[in-house]
């Protein structure tokens, strides 16, 4: 009641201010809103995981929303839909491995490089290493030569170390981690055994989900049983015992035997769908700059959550994950804004984006912007929602408001009749689809109410949406949205330098500035796009810049460019090569501290 007061109090002030801004029938609205709600986050939908049948569901619903709205495909297009592909993950394609004489069952890795190697044998332990800037000194290669070599680790980590040690030792027991140890040292092939004293004891290592889908740069693959290791004469619960101490100085060893390696890798391509329409101005736009405006949420979720991205618990495994929340609100609320604006005079054409791919990695968004239908250069500014049904306390998070000098007087001027508690973000750099239309260099806004405790849960349903509040989110939306389409000039794109802490406090750590492409697979680390004023624009690297060795170590996707980062220091220069249109380049960055 309180809140319906005050929004009735600034009823003429806001006809003032927005020049006919749009109003939504409360009751109307509220009720479509609720509809595209439970429609998108409901069972038959299956959670929406991008290339599934219930994306394809979600689509052919939004299609049918834009047809009632009077939506047209983009120009030059027929159709709604926007294909991409992208790599839904890896299966075995026959992968064998002979050890001296022995056939052992074999899985090739899910990140292992296609091919066959093969070589004498050495026995590194559980192939771990730990970066000398942990000052925990711990190295499975010491004293090993494993130069054009096969290595043989255990997985895991030692058992029967204290509990500081085996937190340390755990952060790099990533088999992809171990494997760049050994692709640094020379090898050419890493075979991993499950030994007995381990979880899965003597099991081959499934091939899961990896949402990066690079290659390591080597064959890497896993063995069932002992991995052959009762033909150097020594049982390997006994090694994995001496082990599993954590005791640093048990060394590894030659296996005197031989192994041969043929890896088969089969990458799984499949389709998402970005829905894309436009509503067209109703005048004609030679007299306005920039005549696009854009409106956008990600309509994919989850699935079931198997991608590995979900926060269920063990009883909620393989359950639907309904995304009401995350983001059949943004989606609704896009639909609402759409609804009302069809019904306006607009100097603009009003471009209506629903991505799939974001939980991939913002997949659908950019593939959007790398190959843009409508030039990137001609669209004003780009509003975007996600997770916006959960207002808490009146407050409305707004982020990427750095990203032009025009936002804050927008929003308050547009805030007079939503009454919202205003939470102003200028950083853009956020894990959603806003941080490719800024990395393309358009003004852009973002709404978020919070996240909360069914976020990437099954849990997260229709029911604990807000939807009067929603609403508001639309209207507030939707005034900012009337001035724009109105306005002859467009907003002027600024480029927001990350906000950085000065260091010498604990909990810091590294800062390069770079944005990884998380889409494309390549060899070594795409850049899609550097922080304003961070250590990468700094060092003179831009997007679509491939970067293929920091600090002396080779880098061969987003993962080693992870794990390199563990080698640098804050304040001190580090080598990077890189290739620039396939030019082979060198540079130097100095990277900083962050939260």
């Amino acid at each position: 009641m309180v809140m319906l007061a005050r929004r009735l109090t600034h009823a003429v002030v806001v006809a003032q201010l927005l020049v006919a801004a749009p109003t939504f029938a409360q009751t109307v609205t509220t009720s479509r809103t609720r509809t595209h709600v439970e429609t998108l986050a409901s069972e038959k939908f299956e959670g929406r995981l991008t290339g599934s049948a219930g994306e394809k569901l979600a689509a052919d619903y939004l299609i049918g929303e834009l047809k009632r709205l009077g939506a047209r495909p983009l120009p030059g297009l027929t159709d709604f839909r926007m294909p991409f592909i992208f790599t839904a993950g890896s299966k075995d394609g026959g992968t064998t491995v002979t050890l001296g004489t022995e056939t052992p069952q074999a899985r090739a890795l899910s990140f292992s490089d296609s091919g066959t190697v093969d070589g004498d044998v050495v026995f590194a332990g559980y192939g771990l290493v730990v970066p000398e800037s942990q000052n925990f000194g711990y190295d499975s290669y010491a004293g090993l030569d494993v130069k054009d070599k096969i290595v043989m680790v255990l997985r895991y980590f030692p058992e029967d170390a204290d509990q500081k040690t085996r937190g340390i030792l755990a952060r790099y027991a990533d088999l992809r981690y171990k494997a760049q140890a050994a692709r640094q040292r020379g090898a050419k092939g890493m075979i991993v055994v499950t030994g007995p004293r381990s979880p899965n004891a003597g099991e081959l290592v499934p091939m899961s989900f990896d949402t990066a889908i690079a290659g390591s740069g080597i064959v890497a693959v896993s063995v069932a049983g002992d991995g052959g290791m009762k033909a150097s004469g020594r049982s390997l619960a006994d090694v994995q015992k001496e082990l599993d101490s954590g005791n640093p100085h048990v060394a590894g060893f030659a296996m005197k035997q031989r192994a041969q390696i043929t890896a088969k890798i089969v990458r799984e391509q499949q389709t998402g769908h970005n829905v894309v329409g436009y509503l067209p101005a109703t005048t004609p736009t030679t007299a306005v700059a920039k005549p696009w405006v854009a409106i956008g949420a990600h309509y994919d979720h989850l699935g079931r959550g198997g991608a590995g991205n979900s926060l269920a618990d063990k009883a909620q495994l393989n359950q639907v994950h309904h995304g009401a929340d995350d983001n059949a609100s943004g989606t609704a609320t896009v639909l609402n804004i759409a609804d009302a604006l069809a019904k306006q005079p607009r100097k603009r054409n009003l471009l209506i984006g629903f991505w799939s791919g974001e939980e991939l990695g913002l997949l659908g968004s950019n593939a959007f912007v790398t190959k843009p239908p409508v030039p990137v250069d001609q669209i004003a500014a780009y509003l975007n929602f996600d997770m916006v049904g959960r207002v808490a306390d009146n407050k409305l998070t707004v982020q990427a408001t750095g990203t032009s000098t025009v936002w804050p007087k927008l929003l308050e001027q547009a805030n007079v009749a939503a009454g919202f508690d205003l939470v102003l973000q200028e950083d853009p750099y956020q894990p959603t689809d806003v941080g490719s239309f800024n990395s393309a260099g358009v003004p852009c806004l973002t709404f978020f109410t919070g996240a909360h405790q069914e976020y990437h849960k099954p849990s997260d349903t229709p029911d604990k949406i807000n939807y009067e509040d929603l609403d508001r989110v639309g209207e507030l939306a939707t005034a900012i949205l009337k001035r724009l389409m109105d306005a002859d000039d467009a907003p002027q794109f600024t480029k927001v330098e990350q906000k950085q802490d000065s260091g010498g406090r604990t909990g810091l750590r590294i800062f390069t500035g770079t944005i990884p492409d998380y889409a494309t697979d390549v060899k070594g680390l795409l850049l899609g796009g550097v922080i304003g004023g961070g250590p990468a624009e700094q060092a003179g690297l831009q997007k679509g810049d491939v970067i293929v060795e920091i600090a002396g170590q080779s880098i061969a996707n987003v993962y080693d460019y992870t794990y390199a980062l563990e080698l640098l220091k804050i304040g001190q220069p580090a080598k990077v090569v890189y290739l620039r249109g396939g030019e082979r380049r060198e540079t130097t960055l100095t990277p900083s501290a962050r939260k």
